[in-house]
Parts: structure tokens; sequence; C-alpha cells
């Protein structure tokens, strides 16, 4: 740093002292312009060290020195004056305790934080009527330090998600530069800086606007870069389907394991739309509910099935499929219930019976085969159709049968009351 006058003792004074002093030495100083120059040394420093600010090319009749924080010379920017004849140092307002003024006019600031960056004015008072006082003005920068790139995503969803970078840390008096893939930031619609340049705002980030992305900050006396960010995109969720074992289980007799694909370990799985849901007791969801097992199959589990993929962004749907669970025939059943007729009525028999696929009917008449189909039909019936009816349904898939028999009675004295009425 060179040589340095020890500085001289401290004068305590009072207010109002500090205030006529003041006066005094903007009274002597004119408005001048800046003759002085002012070296730091270091050049480049670091917080929490120390910087000396040395004047150069001091002006002949050195009277006093002041110096102000900023470029503005008042009193509330005062910081700290050093008067030659008296030996004396006077702090001002703005002094902090780490400054240290010395009989060269030079200022030693201690411990530097980033509070003292900025702007810093020397005021020279010389004796003597036929010269002028001067000023000095010197910007005090820290050495930047190594920025770092934080993110508001790491993992986006590929052309779902914006994401925010910023450079860290927020420093005062630098300026901040985004590079992608080694190069200038392009002029994108992707990519939108703030104001100070220190954030960047990636919209809908895709695999060209992905990174790396380095970050520099920058001031007159030093320049930091950051290391390489690379966002590690999240890709589309696929659109999930389902595969079975088995997609005509036999109702009692089958058990059907329906699974959600793709298979992956970044997607939560989950069964939507399912006639089976809410989970019963005899349904089996293993394997973080990729796999839905349906033991004893029944008719209930027939219809469609959906799956669904998540993860912490989205979620897919699934085509529905459909569980055509085959089953019956149950036993069957003849409509209507009454078994007795009249003569010259007209016979109509329906038999049903539930049946996946749908049942073959026959009818048969006292054991003996009748017709085939659902309806029997007989019109004006007499007393010789007094018999055993049969229905007897068949399912040709699960080769199941299955018959029930009504008796019906037909009676002739309805017609012969009707004859004597007439």
């Amino acid at each position: 740093m060179g040589p340095l006058s020890a500085p001289p003792y401290t004068l305590h004074i009072t207010w109002k002292e500090l205030l006529l002093t003041a006066s005094l030495l903007i009274f002597w100083n004119p408005h001048t312009t800046a003759q002085v120059t002012i070296e730091a040394q270091p050049a480049k420093v670091s917080e929490g060290k120390d910087v000396l600010l040395l004047v150069h090319n001091l002006p002949q009749n050195l009277a006093a020195c002041i110096w102000y924080k900023g470029q503005i010379m008042d009193l509330q920017h005062y910081i700290t004056a050093y008067v030659i004849d008296a030996e004396t140092i006077i702090f001002g307002p703005a002094y902090s305790g780490r400054e240290t003024v010395y009989s060269n006019a030079s200022l030693l600031i201690q411990n530097v934080t980033q509070k003292d960056t900025g702007s810093y004015t020397i005021q020279i008072v010389q004796r003597g009527d036929k010269t002028k006082g001067v000023t000095g003005h010197f910007t005090l920068y820290l050495e930047t330090p190594k920025p770092s790139i934080s993110s508001s995503n790491l993992h986006p969803r590929e052309a779902v998600e914006t994401v925010i970078l910023s450079c860290d840390p927020d420093t005062q008096d630098v300026s901040y530069r985004w590079w992608i893939n080694g190069q200038s930031l392009p002029i994108s619609r992707k990519l939108k800086l703030s104001k100070t340049n220190r954030t960047l705002v990636i919209f809908g980030v895709t695999k060209d606007t992905a990174g790396p992305y380095e970050c520099e900050m920058k001031n007159p006396v030093s320049s930091s870069c950051s290391d390489p960010v690379t966002l590690n995109l999240l890709p589309e969720l696929p659109k999930p389907y389902i595969t079975s074992n088995n997609f005509n289980p036999m109702e009692n007799e089958n058990v059907v394991a329906l699974t959600c694909e793709p298979k992956t370990q970044n997607y939560t799985y989950v069964w939507v739309n399912c006639p089976s849901l809410p989970v019963s007791p005899r349904l089996k969801q293993p394997g973080k509910n990729r796999f839905l097992i349906l033991p004893n199959v029944s008719r209930n589990d027939t219809g469609p099935y959906e799956c669904e993929i998540r993860d912490r962004v989205g979620s897919m749907h699934s085509d529905p499929i459909t569980l055509d669970v085959l089953y019956g025939p149950d036993f069957p059943r003849i409509f209507p219930s009454f078994t007795y007729y009249h003569s010259g009525e007209n016979l109509y028999l329906y038999c049903y019976a539930d049946s996946n696929p749908p049942a073959e009917y026959t009818w048969t008449i006292n054991g003996k085969f009748l017709q085939s189909g659902q309806i029997l039909s007989i019109p004006q019936i007499t007393t010789t159709h007094s018999r055993r009816y049969g229905c007897c349904v068949r399912n040709s898939v699960t080769g199941r049968e299955r018959s029930t028999f009504k008796t019906i009675k037909v009676s002739g004295k309805w017609i012969a009351s009707l004859a004597i009425g007439f």
C-alpha cells in the first residue's frame, strides 16, 4: 500500500463544534473540478478484507481533507475529516467505525462489506487566497464472488412447465449475463430476462431450451462465472393402456389380472371408473396399484375399466377396456305366473334366464320338443292343451343348461256357460 503517515489523535468534539468545522471547511472550499486521482489498493478486494483508497496528485498547501460516502458533499454523507495543522480527525454521521483517514489524505476501510461499495468523494482544502480546493471521486467495487444458479424447478415437464433461473447472490453494482450452450442468449419468446438480468424465465421448457445455462457477475474490476446447470426434462406422460390375462373370464372359475402399462418407477397408478371399485375385500392391487386382480371374478365385475398414470405434474387416462364375464344361464322363469285357462283363450308364455352370452331357448310339452325361442304362443287353446310345458335354456359358451316347468290346465266350462247365456 505504500508508506502511510501515522493517524493523528482523534478530536472528541461536540456536535456544535462538528457543525462549525464542517461549515468552515465548506466555506474554504468553493465549487471545484476534480483534479486528484484515487487508487484502490488492492484493486480487487473481497468482502471482509481491508482496502486503502490512496490519493494521488495532492495539491500544495494542504489544509484539510474530508471524505464523503457518495458524490454529495453534505453533512449527512460526511464520513471523516483530517485537519492538517491541528493533526485532528473529526468523525461525521456516515462514519461506521471501520474508516481511518491519514495525513496523506488516504482512507483505509477495514472489514469491507457490501454496504461499503459505491462512490466516495474526497474534498481537499488548501491554504492561500489564490488557490482553490479540489475534489476527487472514486467508486469502490468488491471482487465478484463465484455465482451459482438456482432454479424454481430442475425437473420440468417438457413443453408444459415454466422455469425461473436466478443468478445468486443478489449483489449491488454488478451486471448479470447469461449463456446457453456456451452462447449468448438468443432472442426468443421462450426466454425473458428481468430488468437487472439477474433472473431468467424459460416458458414451456423444451430440449432446445434445457441448457446448459451459465451466468456471469461482472463489475469494472472483476468478473466470475457460475458452473453450468442443465434442466432435466420430464418426458410427456405416455397414454397408458390395459392388458389382461383374460378378457372373457368365466364367473366363479377364472382369476383375472389387469395390468396398467407401461411399467415405470416414475408414475403412480390409479384405477378409475371400474365397476369393482371402491376396493372390496376380494379385490387386490399389488405393485402400487399397477395390477388389479380379481381372484373370483363375478358378473358384477363386467364393464369398462380405466387406469390412470400420475406424476407430480399431471395425469393421463387410458382408453376403457371391457371385461366381459361369461355366466349362466341362471334358473329360468316362465311368465305369466297363473296356470288356469279357459278354452278359446290364447296361451302366451314367456321364458327368461339371465345369461352371458344370451341363452338359447327351447320349449317342450310333456317332455317332447315343441319349438325354439323365448316365446310360446298357442291361439284358442282347448282342453287338449292341458299339459306340462317346459322351458330349457342353454349357454353355448359356458356349456350350461337349465330347465323349468309349468303345468297348464284348460277348462271347457267357460265356453259352455257362455253358450247357455246366448
